[in-house]
């Protein structure tokens, strides 16, 4: 494959802030790759729309991402990886997509000797039974008990990751999952990645967590090598995208990746 090939950036996109989780994790396992992430910030939450329209907005975002001429479509969303990632694979016309639900389900039947595994999520994520789908196709024995937890993504965005409030709350949530006795608990939501520290003491050291932003990284990874995308040098360029600038957008995003933001560009439908 041609420099020229490898050098287009990878494009990343999610229903508000909450990918830039899967962005940090991909900067740190590919630190050559360009970027181009896409956060539809005007009309988010995704999790309380139509599938129809949350398949409107996921393949409008995916042209627009076709238009900067990336090489990868990484799906960084739950909700739209539940409900809308045949939407991408059509649209996308052979180029490489993955998504958080299948990097997550990989990874978590992978790690899960006794194949008894959690899932916490939005409301939305876990009533699609999308990672239970994935799961069972991938080893039909495992048991898979699944959590919704509809507080955790408005304490994260409020910075609040260790608090007392939070800690509560998690140790409510978990409680049902925790008595199934499961051998690893799946992330499925990309605001709970900074929430880890906090659930690791909650579900204790015998729980293996599934952080769904580093697999999606490590498997990009793997799909880049095997298609002779990956690129091998020169410094790596960021653009982050957005469909509005919520004043918070700046100051939750640069929490998220752990680093300065620099420019963000606004895009008007």
């Amino acid at each position: 494959m041609s420099a020229a090939a490898a050098s287009r950036p990878i494009g990343v996109f999610d229903s508000g802030v909450g990918g830039l989780t899967v962005v940090r994790a991909l900067m740190e396992r590919l630190p050559l790759e360009n970027i181009v992430y896409f956060g539809d910030t005007a009309r988010v939450p995704y999790g309380v729309k139509s599938v129809a329209t949350i398949e409107h907005f996921t393949a409008q975002i995916t042209e627009f991402l076709l238009q900067r001429d990336v090489k990868m479509l990484i799906i960084a969303c739950n909700t739209m990886a539940a409900v809308a990632a045949e939407v991408v694979h059509r649209l996308a016309a052979g180029i490489p997509v993955l998504d958080v639900i299948e990097a997550g389900a990989r990874a978590a039947v992978a790690a899960s000797p006794g194949r008894r595994i959690g899932v916490i999520g939005t409301p939305t994520t876990i009533n699609s039974n999308a990672y239970a789908r994935r799961m069972h196709e991938l080893n039909p024995t495992v048991r898979v008990y699944s959590q919704a937890c509809p507080l955790f993504v408005p304490l994260v965005e409020e910075g609040w990751l260790e608090h007392e409030v939070t800690r509560l709350t998690a140790q409510e949530y978990l409680r049902p999952v925790l008595a199934e006795e499961v051998d690893s608990l799946v992330l499925g939501c990309t605001h709970y990645p900074l929430l880890k520290p906090l659930l690791r003491d909650v579900a204790g050291p015998r729980v293996r967590l599934i952080d769904s932003a580093l697999t999606t990284a490590e498997f990009a990874a793997e799909r880049l090598q095997q298609a002779g995308l990956a690129r091998s040098g020169g410094a790596a360029d960021y653009r982050f995208v957005v469909s509005d600038v919520p004043l918070r957008f700046q100051t939750i995003g640069e929490r998220f990746l752990g680093r300065s933001l620099g420019a963000v560009e606004k895009v008007d439908w």
